[in-house]
């Protein structure tokens, strides 16, 4: 039997059948293996299984019982999941079903962004194909996410099949011919300030929801467990006063996207309906202002002017405007001078999310670590200290 380590695991591969002829022979080459590798959690991979029988899924289980965990049989066919479903073992062991392989030749790119890239299949259809650094576990984290926000009546569009696009993952969502807003806005500049107010509708009405503890994740928790992640460029006593000012953040109900720009916004039919949601999470509605500040304020005036039009949809100078227009719009504010005071707490904020973010697998922000640490970490959040405790302990009233 062959192995291999995958994602700090031990991954077994089944292969043919398993059945009373040779399962003697197939629980002590298990044996075997993991007793080699001792320390791993095992998983098995039935991508070349054709066929296991009662004796074989005993042997499963035996090795589900003596790790104490619920295992994972990765890559299983129709037939295969079939058997584990019939039997009741999909309650038992964490059985996934073979993803069916795609390709996005020739097909539009609607967008791109941090986590992927999002093209059109046909007119019913779009497909999400994540970065290859991105781990399944993440995107059917995402996933969850999407389906709890529907539920909790957040317009959103559902994923309905997980695929493969080369060596990365996919998600496939069904729309009708639908478009980013970004996309939209772009075609339609008549039209601007009725799709600024479209988006400024949405997020007042995403900021509205309150759900129930243990739905998402807490922001809280995914700030404190990237401070880890940042050790290589920063001292303990860096990392020490990241995790003090994370406490300030007041705890909440209030659900945010985490990343809600126009790309990350379909429209169908006239209504707005949101994608893209590795990073939502319960957290103090402020918190998503920062992030389109940071997309739709800094990144098109700096060096991200490329990047962000491929991932906005728009060209840079429309997208400060639509920026510029949506925080006017949401806030109320029409004063130029509070507006800049405004900007100065969003950009104190936004100085202390990135130096965060860094730690991050994106190659982007690894690459650019070392600098923006002296620059924002070292050179914003440290010396502002004292005003970013007070804005962090009062997001709720921001």
């Amino acid at each position: 039997m062959n192995s291999r380590i995958e994602n700090e695991r031990l991954v077994i591969e089944l292969a043919g059948r398993i059945d009373t002829s040779n399962a003697s022979q197939v629980e002590s080459e298990i044996e075997s293996i993991i007793s080699a590798n001792k320390g791993l959690t095992p998983a098995f991979d039935a991508e070349k299984l054709d066929y296991i029988s009662s004796i074989g899924l005993r042997i499963l289980l035996k090795v589900a019982k003596t790790c104490g965990q619920k295992i994972q049989v990765l890559n299983a066919s129709k037939d295969v999941y079939d058997i584990f479903e019939t039997t009741g073992f999909i309650n038992i062991l964490d059985v996934q079903k073979a993803l069916r392989h795609i390709s996005v030749e020739g097909c539009e790119l609607l967008g791109k962004g941090g986590n992927g890239s999002v093209y059109r299949l046909d007119d019913d259809k779009i497909v999400k194909v994540y970065k290859p650094w991105m781990k399944r576990e993440t995107i059917d984290q995402e996933r969850a996410f999407a389906r709890n926000a529907f539920m909790n009546g957040v317009p959103s569009v559902i994923a309905y099949d997980l695929v493969r696009c080369g060596d990365c993952y996919g998600v496939v969502f069904e729309l009708i011919k639908s478009k980013t807003l970004g996309q939209t806005i772009k075609e339609n500049p008549d039209k601007l300030e009725e799709y600024v107010d479209k988006y400024v509708a949405l997020a007042k009405q995403l900021h509205s929801v309150h759900v129930e503890p243990g739905s998402f994740t807490d922001l809280k928790s995914v700030l404190h467990q990237r401070v880890p992640k940042i050790a290589q460029w920063t001292s303990q006593e860096e990392r020490d006063l990241l995790e003090s000012l994370i406490d300030c953040i007041p705890d909440t109900d209030t659900l945010i996207h985490n990343d809600l720009h126009p790309g990350n916004i379909m429209i169908q039919d006239g209504e707005l309906l949101l994608i893209d949601m590795p990073e939502m999470c319960n957290g103090p509605t402020a918190y998503d202002l920062v992030g389109i500040y940071r997309d739709m304020i800094v990144a098109p005036s700096g060096n991200s002017a490329n990047h962000i039009e491929a991932s906005v949809g728009l060209p840079a100078d429309k997208v400060m405007q639509v920026g510029n227009m949506f925080f006017a719009k949401y806030t109320g504010i029409s004063n130029p001078e509070e507006m800049e005071a405004y900007y100065k707490k969003l950009g104190l904020l936004f100085a202390f999310n990135v130096s965060l973010v860094v730690g991050t697998e994106s190659e982007n922000a690894m690459k650019l670590a070392p600098m923006l640490m002296d620059k924002l970490l070292r050179g914003v959040v440290i010396p502002n200290e004292q005003a970013l405790r007070y804005l962090l302990s009062n997001l709720n009233s921001f």
